[in-house]
């Protein structure tokens, strides 16, 4: 598709906005042009409680900073 340059940049903008990507926009205003229903995702949610691997340490309580010095960045 042929986009204007300053179409092409709004639709970014209002594409962040909403959380999403510019290409989910077009596909979602394509499909409420011509009155088709978005694909319904059958995804089972992951729950963590109770734990997965249940911890069998002392609980702890680290700062973010903290953290930033156990953990070596290049």
């Amino acid at each position: 598709m042929d986009i204007p340059k300053e179409l092409h940049r709004r639709l970014h903008e209002v594409a962040i906005q909403r959380g999403c990507s510019a290409r989910q926009l077009v596909l979602e205003s394509i499909r409420a042009a011509v009155g088709e229903q978005p694909p319904q995702a059958h995804r089972r949610k992951l729950s963590l409680v109770p734990a997965i691997v249940p911890s069998r340490g002392k609980p702890f309580d680290y700062t973010n900073e903290q953290l930033y010095d156990f953990i070596e960045f290049p």
